[in-house]
């Protein structure tokens, strides 16, 4: 350290970089023990990011064991996404006043005793509640993994370090239905939370013995903004509640969807004005000064539609047109993720090699080809017909994520990257929010559409449907049974499967049209700037 200092000081430093320059200087020497409690918090947030997906495919045996309804058991999900969300940008802050070591190891054993709570919950109220917590307290390992990346690696070991936590934050609701497809036909849907008390335990432990890479800053607890806390929960959450069950109950239609984009507004006023204005902020918006970071804060947003929104659409597919149950769907998806662990290396090596706009554009045509191919999609398409789309998903996902940390993160400056890092997580997850509100919209929307257009099409004057009607008829009253009824039910369960199929084709050519888009806007970007090999960021 005194040579540290000593190099420093001999260094003349211009005055506009100073306090920069020094910032960078001084992150935190890499060691061994540092190596080993970054890859502890990477499995934290793993756990963290796959118990967003991981009861996805088992909602149905959760809602049978808690005598649940159909509205109440989609809180399973919802409140943990709205707890994390408030969660996540808070972290930045929690992080520098009780230092990352306090902040992550706490979470850990929080996450990992809520997870047992959901375990033993007897009843949906319980189960909500539960849930909630976990969510709130696991958002916090999220950021601190980003911040700690960039914070103690040096940018030589970048190449490595960010597939890796591109690969988690892709991976980790990727698999989640398929692990939680099989832990529930295994065991029990109680498996979903108990899978994670042994690994938490040996996290929360690892991070609180290990972790040593800043210190706290108890005096900022003087200026901690609540009003600040109390405007982002409201904004967040609400606005997370919107999205989520605005489809649901017919948007606008309903008193309380009305209610929360009120109160998302207010929040979201005084939130910002807040965030602008005072000296310690809940959350530091200042790195959206950064080009770069405002970009990539944006890429990571529509990264946050592709990810979440391709890991609804194809198990819905499979299980609504095809009638996969959760285990046959879960296999069928595992190709996405097994192409993410293999690309994480490749991404990696071209990272160091390729200009990071050409590696984005790269991600974004790929992601683009592979939702154009499920735009010519059948009701008859299968695992191999989906094994090439769901190749390009997982493969450009990770090419796209990897240079897209780097650019948004890597080019700032060190006293800034906590802060940023909450807010950076927070648009992939708002993203995904705002992706899925869309796209069950426009799926609801457009079956209406097709359908209506489809049903003209069924009537006297088209021998076609006569001749289908006719011969269905004929089939069925041969069996003894009312076959002019059936004939009919089964021409309506046609149209509805073919108007459900075609709203998913208009939404796969959306995403098309999206995504291209982003190959176009990656040219925007500036190049990010080489920085010095003991710097945590450049500016």
């Amino acid at each position: 350290m005194a040579a540290t200092t000593a190099s420093v000081t001999s260094v003349k430093v211009p005055p506009a970089r100073s306090a920069v320059s020094q910032a960078a200087h001084a992150a935190p020497e890499l060691t061994t023990r540092r190596v080993i409690a970054f890859f502890a918090m990477v499995f934290g947030m793993f756990m963290s990011i796959l118990d967003i997906q991981i009861v996805s495919a088992s909602l149905a045996e959760i809602q049978a064991g808690l005598s649940a309804s159909n509205d109440e058991i989609a809180w399973v999900q919802t409140s943990y996404l709205i707890a994390e969300v408030i969660m996540i940008p808070l972290s930045g802050t929690l992080a520098r006043i009780v230092s990352t070591r306090v902040l992550f190891s706490v979470s850990a054993a929080g996450f990992t005793a809520a997870s047992i709570l959901a375990a033993t919950a007897t009843n949906i109220d319980q189960m909500i509640i539960y849930r909630a917590i976990q969510g709130f307290i696991g958002g916090g390992m999220i950021p601190s993994v980003f911040a700690a990346a960039f914070t103690i690696f040096p940018p030589s070991k970048r190449n490595i370090v960010s597939p890796i936590i591109g690969l988690v934050a892709t991976l980790a609701p990727t698999i989640g239905p398929t692990a939680g497809g099989y832990l529930t036909n295994l065991f029990s849907w109680h498996w979903l939370f108990l899978i994670n008390v042994i690994p938490g335990i040996i996290v929360a432990i690892t991070t609180w013995t290990l972790i040593d890479f800043d210190k706290p800053e108890y005096s900022l607890m003087k200026k901690f903004d609540w009003w600040g806390l109390l405007a982002l929960a409201v904004f967040l959450g609400a606005l997370e509640y919107f999205l989520e069950e605005g489809n649901i109950k017919g948007w606008f239609d309903d008193e309380i969807i009305v209610y929360c984009a009120v109160a998302a507004t207010i929040g979201g006023v005084v939130f910002f004005y807040r965030a602008l204005t005072l000296d310690f902020p809940i959350v530091d918006l200042r790195a959206f000064t950064n080009r770069n970071f405002a970009f990539g804060s944006l890429f990571s947003f529509v990264m946050g539609i592709g990810l979440y929104g391709l890991t609804y659409l194809y198990p819905l597919f499979l299980g609504r047109i095809r009638g996969y149950d959760s285990l046959m769907i879960g296999e069928t998806m595992f190709v996405s993720g097994l192409t993410m662990f293999f690309m994480a290396p490749v991404a990696g090596m071209l990272s160091n090699k390729l200009d990071p706009r050409f590696m984005m554009m790269i991600g974004f045509g790929g992601f683009a080809l592979g939702t154009w191919q499920m735009s010519h999609m059948t009701a008859d398409w299968d695992f191999w017909e989906l094994l090439v789309p769901q190749i390009l998903r997982g493969g450009s996902m990770m090419l796209a994520m990897v240079p897209i940390n780097n650019v948004a993160l890597g080019t700032l400056p060190v006293d800034r990257i906590r802060g940023a890092s909450g807010v950076f997580n927070l648009t992939r997850n708002l993203g995904g929010a705002v992706g899925l509100a869309l796209i069950n919209t426009l799926l609801t929307q457009q079956t209406a559409v097709h359908a209506s257009r489809l049903a003209e099409h069924v009537n006297f004057a088209n021998p076609e449907a006569m001749d289908m009607i006719a011969n269905l008829t004929a089939k069925y009253n041969a069996s003894g049974m009312d076959g002019a009824q059936i004939a009919i039910k089964k021409m309506m369960g046609m149209v509805q499967q073919q108007a459900y199929l075609q709203s998913f084709i208009d939404v796969f050519t959306l995403l098309t049209i999206l995504f291209a888009g982003l190959v176009f806007m990656a040219m925007l970007l500036s190049k990010p700037k080489p920085v010095g090999a003991a710097a945590g960021g450049g500016h």
